[in-house]
């Protein structure tokens, strides 16, 4: 049987994971009694916090994954694969699409944040017209908006100035946390998380951080009375500390790790398709990857059904620069599928004819957070390597992977870098917009007007309709064709939780939401 070297390095992969497994040591972890009594639930996050608790000042997901514990939402969004646009009501009790200019909003009377003092329209216009600022780091607005006050329950977003639909917000309300007026004006929100969610803020212990039930929760009274939302990078280490009964609940497993927890009747496993596609990014703004011919050379070179061999159950197959529970999603006809001749022909068209030329190129991934990424990296990189890109593999720890992240003037440290991006919202331009228009390009670096054009005009559609239409028909395309970035699959997130854990949702974002859930004794 001849074994070509890509199947080679699939293979080769697989077979390195056993041998890998580091040796442990669980002793840095919450007390045990913390998982066998009902007083605590302890939450094992893969991804570290940045230190900074105001909401728009980043776009780490543990921390929008801790902040839904915390905060309240105009709306949730379950994002479920047959239904991906449906809302559920949270602190919102009416939304109305006034006209092009303006969404209006009626507010719950019923709510308090943490420190005591009433929800009223006073915070949303605080929280709107503060953290949609051009000049907030995690630009997940539209752009800037302005909110006027109907009465103490009710606003109104304008959009009119900044010339863009209202509607946009309809979608984003699923994933924007509301502030304290007071906090914003004092700058406390940057010290310690005041919302009106269900947990409240008590400390932060090293990687630890402990939160108590809201005794003033407007669903009525939590059953878990505290929860302990831990960072620990390492996927081995969160399952051994389930096991070990140091933890009620963990993410982010790979394949050994759920076969080990299916076999074991104390525990069970939520799988689901995430709002998460995985991207291989380029560096868009320096050589080579600001040549398009190129990064689809390497697009071409890579074949995602061997990676998603590789990654098994953590992925699914997609075609598309967004997740299927995104709204608008298709799979887009003219994306970059593996084809080495292709790859050949765009090098030589590059003025790069089978490599020859090219710098040496840094491919950067983290360990410990998403599933396989050291594994899934070799592989891809093997492929670039056979096409003739000279490709280096550069494997970080999570924070150190984190800090090396997005672009900056020059362009973004090394050539390459494996992310993903999940948001809580149907809302597509929580991706494209942030990554692909140049007036944002948070990681690849991309400014390219064609690109800006289908995304303005997508945003810009006067109905939800004729927004999908563009969305599928020249928005996606046109992504794809440019190819800032490779989506490689989407992921699915699995979840362990001992099996006594009961009531709980899973967003698809990784959200949990235990306003229902409680440990049976």
């Amino acid at each position: 049987m001849t074994i070509s070297r890509r199947k080679f390095l699939t293979y080769s992969a697989l077979a390195g994971l056993a041998s890998s497994l580091p040796r442990l040591n669980l002793d840095f972890l919450v007390s045990s009694a913390f998982a066998e009594t009902n007083s605590a639930l302890t939450f094992l996050s893969a991804e570290n916090l940045t230190g900074n608790w105001d909401p728009s000042s980043h776009t780490c997901l543990a921390q929008i994954n801790l902040e839904g514990f915390v905060f309240g939402y105009l709306t949730r969004a379950p994002m479920l694969p047959n239904n991906p646009e449906a809302l559920n009501m949270e602190l919102a009790k009416e939304i109305k699409i006034v006209n092009q200019s303006t969404i209006a909003f009626k507010i719950r009377d019923d709510v308090k944040f943490h420190d005591g003092k009433p929800l009223t329209a006073e915070d949303f216009k605080a929280t709107f017209e503060y953290a949609s600022g051009p000049d907030r780091p995690a630009q997940w607005y539209p752009g800037p908006c302005e909110v006027n006050i109907l009465d103490q329950h009710a606003f109104e977003i304008k959009t009119d100035k900044f010339k863009y639909p209202a509607a946009l917000f309809y979608y984003l309300s699923s994933f924007l946390p509301v502030m304290s007026a007071d906090d914003i004006k004092s700058g406390e929100m940057i010290k310690r998380p005041n919302g009106t969610g269900p947990f409240k803020f008590v400390a932060q212990q090293g990687n630890n951080t402990v939160l108590e039930a809201n005794p003033a929760f407007f669903m009525g009274k939590l059953k878990i009375p505290h929860l302990n939302f831990s960072f620990v990078g390492d996927a081995t280490t969160r399952t051994l500390a389930l096991m070990g009964g140091q933890a009620h609940m963990i993410e982010r497993l790979e394949a050994e790790q759920v076969e080990t927890i299916e076999k074991d009747q104390r525990f069970k496993l939520d799988k689901a398709i995430s709002v998460e596609n995985k991207y291989l990014w380029f560096r868009c703004s320096k050589p080579p990857f600001n040549d398009p011919r190129v990064r689809l050379a390497a697009c071409h070179a890579i074949d995602r059904a061997q990676v998603l061999e590789t990654l098994g159950i953590s992925g699914t197959a997609s075609k598309a620069h967004i997740s299927p529970v995104k709204f608008g999603y298709t799979n887009v006809s003219n994306y970059p599928e593996y084809d080495p001749e292709k790859c050949q022909k765009l090098l030589a068209e590059a003025g790069f004819p089978k490599g020859k030329g090219l710098p040496p190129l840094e491919y950067i991934t983290s360990v410990g957070f998403y599933p396989k990424t050291k594994e899934y990296a070799e592989l891809i990189t093997g492929m670039l390597q056979e096409q003739g890109f000279p490709v280096t593999l550069n494997v970080m720890e999570v924070a150190a992977w984190n800090e090396q992240l997005y672009d900056r003037p020059g362009g973004g440290p090394g050539h390459m870098i494996d992310c993903g991006w999940c948001t809580g919202s149907p809302e597509p331009d929580l991706v494209l917009r942030t990554h692909f228009h140049s007036s944002s390009k948070r990681i690849c670096g991309i400014v390219d007007p064609e690109i800006d054009a289908v995304l303005d005009k997508e945003r810009n559609a006067t109905t939800p309709e004729g927004r999908k239409k563009i969305l599928q028909e020249e928005t996606l395309p046109t992504i794809a064709a440019k190819a800032p970035s490779l989506s490689l699959f989407t992921s699915v997130f699995i979840h362990a939780m001992v099996k006594d854990l009961e009531g709980l949702y899973l967003y698809p974002n990784g959200m949990v939401d235990l306003t229902k859930a409680q440990v049976a004794v």
